[in-house]
């Protein structure tokens, strides 16, 4: 299939700003679905609310927009009725970590197969700048003129906390990796997590002075590397991308069809 057969070209241009880096998530999703050779008819999206949860409205699968922070429970119900489908659930940080916090370590917990794609460019850009769980202390935002004092979670740590069986991170600048961290997740019989580090020019970089879209992306560069690379042994503070968690444990929809099963035996 083309790219093209995989978008709903009636709903664009699309509604997000420019230079803003969900775009480019939508890309290398699509690419990554298309390596894949996945039928875009046994695909479901799941979305909440926000920036990032739009792209569901731009994709020609199976979707379901929900309620704010409440995708992954929705998405749960979906594979637990229908397990041969494979479930996407793209996400914001405010979306997946604040308000969706408790479904989002849950679902790591219980290793369902889904593909939780968080996008996080630290701001909640739908309803004017404020700060999220990822915004980091000393950052700027709508709800925090004179600075966030809030510590950021770890994507990726906390996530391994919670049981997740696969966790990545890439960054919008690092296109490839992400497409190639997308399929992967995608094929893991897990429940899986993508951080992908995207650039919001219009609140985060604006208030905070990181300039346009390019000078963002820029940065991503500057200040990320491959996990394990020496850079990071001279320089503690980059943070690392690559995939951290790739581990096998029984997936949640199987173990549930083993106690039904048990249960109509009478074990």
């Amino acid at each position: 299939m083309a790219v093209k057969d995989y978008i709903r070209e009636r709903f664009f241009p699309h509604m997000w700003c420019a230079g803003c880096g969900h775009g480019i998530v939508l890309n290398g999703l699509i690419r990554a679905v298309e390596k894949l050779g996945i039928d875009k008819s046994a695909i479901v999206m799941v979305s909440g609310i926000g920036c990032s949860s739009r792209i569901a409205g731009y994709l020609d699968f199976h979707t379901l927009h929900t309620l704010h922070g409440r995708a992954l429970a929705f998405a749960t119900g979906v594979k637990l009725s229908k397990p041969e489908l494979n479930v996407i659930v793209p996400m914001g940080d405010g979306d997946a970590l604040a308000i969706g916090g408790n479904h989002f370590i849950h679902a790591a917990r219980r290793n369902i197969n889904i593909t939780a794609i968080v996008m996080n460019n630290r701001i909640y850009g739908m309803t004017g700048g404020q700060c999220s769980p990822l915004s980091g202390y000393g950052t700027l935002a709508s709800t925090a003129p004179y600075t966030n004092v809030d510590q950021s979670f770890d994507v990726v740590q906390l996530a391994s906390a919670a049981g997740a069986t696969f966790v990545a991170r890439s960054t919008g600048f690092h296109v490839q990796q992400m497409t190639e961290i997308i399929q992967e997740a995608i094929l893991h019989n897990g429940f899986s997590v993508v951080e992908v580090m995207s650039q919001c020019p219009t609140y985060f970089g604006r208030r905070n002075r990181q300039g346009d879209a390019v000078d963002m992306l820029k940065y991503m560069q500057k200040i990320t590397t491959p996990i394990g690379s020496k850079a990071k042994e001279q320089n503690p503070e980059l943070i690392e991308r690559g995939v951290f968690v790739r581990k096998e444990l029984p997936e949640y929809c199987s173990a549930y069809d083993t106690v039904i099963r048990r249960a109509k035996e009478g074990k």
